[in-house]
């Protein structure tokens, strides 16, 4: 397919691109932000955790339009791909027996969205990084192992960071291991993905000799990047730290006002 078909069924709304995302079996559903000007560009592949792209009436969660918009002004194109909307599904957060796995289907999105932008002429093909949260950030873990390297011959993501992902499958394979440069990024506080998991998988990927960053925010929560999210518990949650069902999510300003420099920093690092 054309980059002119995919542009031009395209609406614009909020800053974004409503676009479609080819695969196999099908396509994703994802919105793109583009920086003004003509290109190229560097870019992003962003995925969203398990409450999804979306929040009600079909308006765009804050903090996906909050990343999207600021990534832009930076001059990085950023593509969301919508693994949930695109098959029918809403928030995953309280589901146990995922359809929409973070392995496996959600590694195939993120590479479906990467091949989709090295397509365009308005995109670098080199410089594509991959970003998650929560569950997408688990899915970042995945993608860039050192065993799932890309055979479809375009370049590979070029870096790639997770906020407060699920570290603990990661850290106890005895084959993971980082084929690019990885920021990781959690708070100390969290109660639904630990942090203690991504410190022991980053000493060993260190000790390796691979690129792996890891920060962690003292007194910091899940969601603490979000622009403004009341701390608070949440519950109906299928895999919480405790096993009670219930964490704790919300802002963390300290924490946020330095994730979004060194996001900044990491993408534009050589």
């Amino acid at each position: 397919m054309s980059l002119m078909l995919f542009t031009a069924s395209a609406a614009y709304a909020g800053g974004y691109e409503r676009v479609s995302i080819p695969m196999d079996g099908g396509h994703l559903d994802g919105i793109l932000f583009r920086p003004p000007g003509q290109g190229p560009f560097p870019a992003v592949v962003a995925l969203h955790g398990c409450g999804g792209l979306w929040r009600e009436q079909g308006k765009l969660s804050l903090r996906h339009a909050d990343w999207g918009e600021r990534l832009a002004a930076s001059g990085f194109a950023v593509l969301m791909p919508d693994s949930y909307g695109s098959r029918g599904l809403g928030s995953q957060c309280g589901v146990k027996d995922l359809s929409v796995r973070a392995g496996r289907e959600r590694v195939a999105d993120a590479a479906a969205a990467r091949i989709w932008l090295q397509q365009r002429s308005d995109i670098r093909p080199g410089q594509i990084a991959l970003i998650g949260w929560s569950g997408g950030g688990s899915t970042v873990l995945t993608a860039i192992r050192s065993d799932r390297r890309p055979a479809d011959g375009q370049p590979d993501f070029a870096r790639a960071i997770a906020f407060y992902p699920s570290c603990r499958v990661q850290s106890e394979s005895p084959s993971f291991a980082a084929r690019m440069p990885l920021l990781i990024l959690m708070g100390e506080a969290d109660d639904w993905t630990p942090a203690a998991p991504c410190g022991y998988l980053t000493k060993a990927a260190q000790a390796r000799g691979e690129k792996v960053e890891f920060v962690v925010y003292p007194g910091a929560v899940h969601d603490f990047d979000h622009p403004r999210l009341d701390v608070k518990e949440r519950d109906n949650i299928a895999y919480s730290a405790s096993g009670t069902g219930k964490a704790t999510v919300g802002t963390n300003p300290a924490a946020r006002a330095d994730a979004l420099k060194r996001v900044d920093a990491f993408l534009r690092a050589p």
